[in-house]
């Protein structure tokens, strides 16, 4: 850090902090409606995503009035850093609910268990090496101590993207053998647009991640850090984008999740596999549900 009361080279935009804290608490609270009434319980980390970018944006508010202040400064510096993660976390969850719901878990490169074990681990991962970083640096108070905390967020942002590059990799090979080998699932079930929303959430967060990069490589006197703008452009911007697209992830049962019939033919053809009994009430289940 420059010293030990100046935390920032600009003095924070109190208009930009207020706007951004306002759309993430709309979005958030749309979040919160959504997993109410489906009961979508794998989305929660976009909840408290958007809490954290609430939070954070209301700190650096803050800061508009006192940007000498620490606290207010530590608080929105970790909490808009580390908010994508938690994004991330439900992103990976959600290709394995896809991989499940179409019944097709052998085209998967992963299983689709060990898919959601294996990412969210990284991811947590993650974190923990990028709030290892962010606090080291509220203490640097050395050049070398302040390099090394850089060192730590870079790390943990770099492997965030190596980890989204293979999540990405997972998923396309799946999306490729799916249309190759079962061109009926793809028609009986609407799979392929939430795989298009992920495609375009796990761009989109990459995209930010390889921004915050570059910014904790430039260091402190880096255009990136002394400039605001760029924290509106290329982090509140994309990552309200990703809030508003994963609102329709809030699918619930992805077995019901279809335009048409087709999903319920396709549960009643597993059930068969099972007993004639199961089957049958099963039917029964979805005829009931469909005539309402």
């Amino acid at each position: 850090m420059a010293g030990d009361e100046e935390y920032y080279s600009y003095t924070p935009s109190l208009a930009g902090a207020v706007i951004a804290a306002i759309v993430y608490f709309f979005l958030t609270s749309a979040h919160v409606f959504r997993l109410y009434k489906t009961r979508t319980w794998f989305c929660i980390p976009f909840i408290l995503g958007g809490l954290f970018e609430v939070v954070g944006y209301s700190a650096r508010a803050r800061s508009n009035a006192d940007p000498d202040v620490m606290a207010p400064f530590l608080m929105q510096a970790i909490l808009i850093l580390l908010a994508p993660i938690l994004f991330a976390a439900s992103v990976y969850m959600f290709l394995g609910r896809i991989i499940l719901a179409t019944g097709c878990a052998s085209y998967s490169l992963i299983r689709p268990t060990w898919l959601t074990r294996i990412f969210v681990g990284g991811d947590i991962f993650c974190f923990f090496v990028q709030l290892i970083g962010a606090a080291m640096l509220s203490s640097a108070t050395t050049k070398s101590k302040l390099d090394l905390a850089n060192t730590i967020v870079l790390v943990g942002l770099s492997a965030q993207i190596v980890i989204f590059g293979g999540f990405m990799v997972v998923g396309l090979v799946f999306h490729l053998r799916m249309r190759k080998n079962d061109p009926k699932a793809a028609l009986d079930w609407n799979w392929e647009r939430y795989m298009m929303s992920l495609y375009a959430v796990s761009v989109i967060i990459t995209l930010r991640n390889l921004f915050r990069v570059i910014e904790y490589a430039l260091g402190d006197d880096g255009y990136l850090l002394s400039n605001e703008w760029p924290v509106y452009v290329f982090d509140f911007i994309p990552m309200s984008i990703v809030m508003a697209v994963c609102v329709m992830w809030y699918v619930g049962k992805l077995d019901f999740a279809s335009n048409g019939r087709g999903d319920v033919e396709m549960m009643i053809d597993r059930t068969e596999e099972r007993t004639p009994r199961a089957a049958h009430r099963t039917s029964r289940r979805a005829s009931r549900q469909y005539s309402t």
